[in-house]
């Protein structure tokens, strides 16, 4: 009798170890690591401590001002103004240099010059000489920057389709060429 419980205590530990490195074998294999998986909310408010900017230079004491909403429109700009330089400098490795279309010098000198000056003036009219009356004026400044983020992402996802297309395209070419030389 006693010989079965310790046969079954053994078995019930060798299946609980098994299953155990089994477990985080499986995800080790799909490059996660257990137990540390870490909740983010994405509806929580962005903190200008944890903001890192990829591609845009931005100064933080403009971005105090800014509603959640902007912010987390400027990440994406980020975001997406980091998928365009990736690509470009893609290009520059495989030794290709596209010319620089009118739509990119305009969306370059937007991101470059224009952005950070309509943010310096934002926090200018938002945070000096707060009045009752010019709630109104922070109000239409507002607005205007959140109409010139949405312009600036606009160019962006057209200029980001552009590339895809035109990535497409080149595949298409290069798979026409090898069927063309198949026979």
């Amino acid at each position: 009798m006693s010989i079965l419980i310790g046969i079954g205590i053994v078995t019930t530990v060798t299946t609980f170890y098994l299953g155990k490195k089994g477990w985080h074998a499986l995800h080790k294999a799909v490059g996660i690591t257990p137990g540390v998986l870490t909740y983010q909310d994405d509806h929580a408010p962005l903190l200008l401590a944890t903001l890192s900017w990829q591609q845009l230079n931005l100064n933080k004491k403009y971005l105090k001002s800014l509603p959640d909403q902007q912010l987390r429109q400027l990440q994406r700009i980020d975001n997406k103004v980091s998928s365009y330089q990736a690509y470009q400098a893609a290009l520059q490795a495989q030794h290709k240099t596209p010319a620089i279309t009118e739509q990119q010098f305009v969306l370059n000198k937007m991101l470059q010059t224009r952005l950070p000056e309509m943010l310096a003036s934002h926090y200018q009219l938002t945070n000096m000489h707060v009045t009752s009356e010019n709630s109104e004026k922070r109000l239409e400044a507002s607005e205007l920057l959140h109409s010139v983020l949405d312009n600036i992402e606009q160019r962006l996802d057209r200029l980001l389709a552009q590339m895809d297309e035109e990535q497409l395209k080149e595949l298409r070419v290069m798979k026409h060429y090898i069927n063309s030389h198949d026979s």
